[in-house]
């Protein structure tokens, strides 16, 4: 981890991603930001991998939550940025928001939204190079809404082409949904693989053409 020496750009944002490295600031009133480039890396698997529960499967295919991508990216940026049970304070600054808002502007950062009754009460964002995207943060008001929104990623991911979904590091929650730790070498190898596929965030894809690569997620065999 180092200090900020040059003004950071949302083209230097994406260099920083291409190459492995991410920022983030230490806190929602930090002015600095610092730049990361962990020994062990979270990804989530695209593939069979990737463990979806019955329950949750039936929940993302229900009626319960309308999910939407990239209607509301501001709202879902501020809702990972806001105060959380368990989590006072967070890693997304104004200058990161500032940031990203702009990645999103230029086609680069992606949101995914969940809604009920008209609400935002989840989602997750992140960013797109090549077949690899990068998820920044998530967050839910209501129990099931980041994990719906978590689904339906996996899904678009898979049906627009990517191959590597990066989660930076692993937590307790990625690791229930298949993610796992890789070293820093093997992980600039997928990298590099994944940047050079002409992958794409797709907003043509249909409600139905979503709910049917999620039906293809098929629960782990010993539920």
């Amino acid at each position: 981890m180092s200090r900020r020496q040059v003004e950071v750009t949302p083209e230097l944002v994406l260099r920083a991603y291409a190459a492995g490295v991410f920022p983030m600031a230490e806190s929602r009133g930090s002015n600095r930001l610092y730049w990361l480039d962990p020994a062990l890396r979270g990804v989530l698997p695209l593939d069979a991998g990737f463990h979806l529960s019955r329950r949750l499967r039936r929940t993302a295919l229900s009626p319960r939550f309308t999910v939407t991508t990239d209607r509301d990216f501001a709202g879902v940026i501020r809702g990972c940025a806001a105060p959380a049970p368990g989590r006072t304070d967070t890693w997304i600054n104004e200058e990161i928001e500032c940031l990203f808002t702009e990645l999103h502007r230029r086609g680069y950062a992606h949101s995914i939204e969940t809604w009920a009754e008209g609400r935002l009460v989840g989602g997750l964002y992140g960013v797109a190079l090549g077949g690899a995207f990068f998820g920044e943060s998530m967050f839910s008001r209501v129990t099931d809404a980041s994990k719906v929104a978590l689904v339906n990623l996996v899904a678009r991911l898979r049906l627009g082409g990517f191959v590597l979904c990066d989660t930076q590091f692993l937590t307790s929650h990625l690791a229930r949904f298949g993610a796992v730790e890789i070293p820093k070498a093997d992980y600039r190898t997928r990298l590099a693989a994944a940047l050079a596929l002409p992958a794409q965030w797709r907003h043509d894809l249909t409600e139905a053409e979503v709910a049917a690569e999620i039906r293809a997620l098929r629960p782990p065999a010993s539920e």
